[in-house]
């Protein structure tokens, strides 16, 4: 990760945020800065957790399913009351969160949308906000949004930086003077047990030296240290699970560990917002359990005495010295005030690590195309490691094709596109060829053996990443670094475990993304390229795809000119999202177009085609409704196999569902027969046709939905097809959302020309 200085607080942020963890009593807070033209949340302050649990939620797509996304889009509260419930909504943030904690995201909003406000607490919070609560949190919100809208008014705006500020226990608590750390240190020595403290991070910050002794180490090789790599025998990550677990929760936990080769130690962690302090404790023999950790604020006493082998206590004057070689109460200030700076500064822990794993493998199974893969490596996989560039190549037609990249200027993007797959250029063809990684720390060892490279790409460190699926090659991961990169033995194995999810993901959004081509190309192909001009009626028409899926549908919609003063507008709903659907669709568009060209009644337009479709047994149910306007009488004749009814809007602005009997869907029964509506189309109505996905949502009643849409149409003061038209996908909600496709097609009478063509 990036050495850089910290990023510095601009406008107080820190100090604000600090404050709300002690308004709300929240053990964890963050902000996340809205960046509108990335679409992304960036964390730029967070307090109360280790910089390697931030470090993959540090960054968060808005359409990501999160809870501050969530929070940004809808620009409101999202509460999470304990980790069940995080686990139904949120399942990939509960893979990075396994403890018991409650949550809430509140948007940060003023002159514009800033970003959002993160609070957690324990898992001792009510799963149940008061009403008091909530307006202490919009409070909160609202403190946030009046010191962003004052800095921005100063000429200081919030900018995102690359890693966000860990606040330090001094920034969340009051701190204290020196004749204080000292009494407090002298008070730790005096204790029969043995005593540590660790900050925030996991680094002990104090240690007494009965505490040492237990442990079987020297005081100064510990402080500063994780406990977990320098005493091998806590190397376990269950170990550092539990710390993690006391830190996220805010709840006591006790567990029992060995040191070899029969010492059994019990260890009582006691978390706050500044860090985790540490009873250590001998267990008697035969009173161990065996049992590493568990979660236990109510576990036995320590039992009492303390073996032979354990030294004596420190001196129990309060005003003598510590042992020598024990860190005095200014060392502990010094190494506490070390746990602040930023995100990049601290080398993720193993632990934290495979906590990454776990939650980029979740978040990389919900990828659907190639550009989801591209965008999560860049979002999430990239900070995670401190990388600053990107490039990803499949291997198509025994070259490597780069299907994205970040971080590089589209010259060496064009130079590097392309290559051959046994290059010499770079390691990527060897990499991908053996189906070994690469790593490359510093330009030096690249120059090396491919000396073009450092000077073409202009980074300082790489990452080769081969994709491999089934022993065959999809393509190449490559990170890089602007400046000089060592990769440890476990990030490198983390690293390698990654690319082969990469791969699988990769491999199957290319796979989606052919059949979607495919069945997107069969769709625009069966849907009319252009509706035609007729005098005297204006059209506008629009097809959106489900927002899931394949993006294809059954829905389609289509104009028919049957004479100089007579057109037909259909609209129609095969069931599915699949090339089947489509290619259904195609069959009964071109089975209704054929026989109202010639001709044939409304109602035989219907039976015709239901005939059609019942002798062909698609196995695929299909809707219809079929309108044969007169233009120069002004009447429309409708009918309906099993569609929604129609919408008018009169000329004076009111509006009105159109009663239309529904006939039997088409293809379910030969003999159907299909009545006939007739009603007056005055100059200036509009008639809007429409499939179900305008109007269906879960857990709505459709016929409240249609109403409830005729009541906007009514209200809305727009006039011409095209305008109404936006109208009502806006009232459809935000596409993210949908869930099914959706066909509109409005007509309107005019007493002129409609003019040229135009495209849907």
């Amino acid at each position: 990760m990036s050495g850089a200085d910290p990023p510095r607080d601009t406008g107080g942020l820190d100090a604000a945020v600090a404050e709300t963890m002690r308004r709300t009593g929240a053990s964890v807070a963050a902000f996340y800065l809205l960046v509108p033209e990335r679409e992304v949340l960036q964390m730029v302050t967070v307090g109360g957790v280790p910089a390697d649990l931030a470090a993959p939620w540090a960054r968060v797509a808005l359409a990501s399913p999160a809870p501050v996304a969530d929070a940004a889009r809808e620009r409101g509260m999202v509460w999470i009351g304990d980790h069940a419930e995080l686990t139904r909504r949120y399942p990939r943030s509960a893979v990075l969160l396994p403890y018991q904690l409650a949550l809430a995201a509140l948007p940060v909003e003023g002159d514009r949308l800033w970003g959002v406000l993160l609070l957690i607490w324990s898992g001792s919070h009510p799963p149940r906000t008061t009403r008091r609560e909530r307006s202490n949190l919009a409070s909160s919100s609202r403190r946030l949004a009046r010191l962003l809208d004052e800095a921005a008014d100063a000429g200081r705006p919030p900018t995102a930086p690359r890693t966000p500020r860990v606040l330090g226990a001094e920034d969340i608590r009051r701190p204290a003077g020196p004749e204080y750390l000292m009494a407090a240190a002298d008070f730790a020595e005096r204790l029969p047990e043995g005593c540590c403290a660790l900050d925030l991070q996991g680094r002990v910050t104090f240690v007494t030296a009965r505490g040492a002794a237990l442990l079987g180490a020297d005081p100064r090789t510990l402080l500063g240290t994780f406990p977990w790599q320098s005493l091998p025998w806590l190397g376990d990550p269950v170990y550092e699970d539990r710390y993690r677990a006391a830190v996220v929760s805010r709840r006591p936990v006790v567990f029992t560990a060995c040191l070899p080769p029969d010492r059994w130690l019990e260890f009582r962690l006691h978390p706050d917002a500044s860090g985790v302090s540490v009873q250590i404790t001998p267990v008697a023999a035969g009173r161990h359990t065996g049992a590493p950790a568990q979660n236990a604020p109510d576990a036995p006493a320590a039992p009492p005495g303390v073996p032979d082998t354990a030294p004596d206590a420190a001196p129990t004057s309060a005003s003598a010295a510590p042992a020598p070689g024990f860190p005095t109460a200014a060392d502990a200030a010094v190494a506490d005030g070390a746990a602040s700076g930023h995100l990049a500064s601290l080398a993720p822990a193993r632990l934290g690590q495979l906590y990454q794993l776990l939650h980029l493998a979740a978040a990389l199974t919900e990828t659907v195309g190639v550009r989801d893969v591209v965008d999560l490596i860049a979002d999430q996989i990239m900070p995670a490691f401190g990388a600053q560039g990107l490039v990803l190549s499949t291997a198509e037609s025994g070259r490597l094709r780069i299907t994205g990249s970040r971080g590089y200027p589209p010259e060496v993007i064009e130079r590097l596109d392309g290559l051959p797959l046994d290059t010499r250029f770079t390691p990527a063809g060897q990499a991908l060829a053996s189906g070994v990684p690469s790593f490359f720390g510093h330009p030096d060892e690249m120059a090396r053996i491919y000396p073009e490279a450092p000077r073409v790409s202009g980074k300082q460190a790489w990452a080769f990443l081969p994709l491999i699926v089934s022993a065959h090659p999809v393509g190449i991961c490559v990170l890089t670094y602007d400046r000089p990169h060592d990769f440890p033995a476990e990030e490198r194995a983390v690293l390698t475990s990654l690319a082969g999810l990469i791969a699988q993901a990769l491999d199957r959004a290319r796979l989606y993304d052919a059949k979607h081509q495919l069945a997107h190309g069969l769709q625009q192909a069966l849907l009319p390229h252009r509706l035609p001009a007729t005098e005297g009626l204006r059209v506008a028409a629009r097809y959106l795809p489900a927002t899931r899926g394949m993006d294809i549908g059954g829905d389609f919609y289509d104009v028919v000119r049957i004479d100089a003063g007579t057109v037909a507008a259909v609209i129609g709903d095969v069931q599915g999202h699949n090339v089947a659907a489509a290619a259904l669709m195609g069959q009964v568009r071109t089975a209704v177009h054929t026989h109202a060209t010639a001709g044939a009644a409304p109602e035989e337009v219907l039976a015709r085609t239901n005939r059609l479709l019942a002798d062909l047994e698609p196995g695929l149910f299909t809707t219809c409704l079929y309108a044969r306007i007169d233009l120069e009488r002004g009447r429309a004749r409708l009918v309906s196999a099993g569609h929604p009814p129609p919408l008018l809007r009169r000329p004076d602005g009111s509006a009105l569902r159109v009663g239309v009997p529904p006939g039997p869907a088409l293809g379910i029964d030969e003999g159907a027969a299909y009545p006939v509506t007739e009603i007056d189309l005055p100059p200036g109505a509009v008639l809007v046709l429409y499939t179900d996905g305008l109007v269906e949502r879960a857990g709505t009643d459709i016929e409240e939905a249609i109403d409830q849409l005729t009541g906007r149409l009514a209200t809305w003061s727009a006039e011409g097809p095209e305008r109404l038209l936006e109208l009502l996908i806006g009232h459809a909600g935000p596409a993210e959302r949908r869930t099914d496709d959706i066909a509109l097609l409005l007509v309107q009478r005019t007493p002129g020309t409609a003019g040229a063509d135009r495209r849907p």
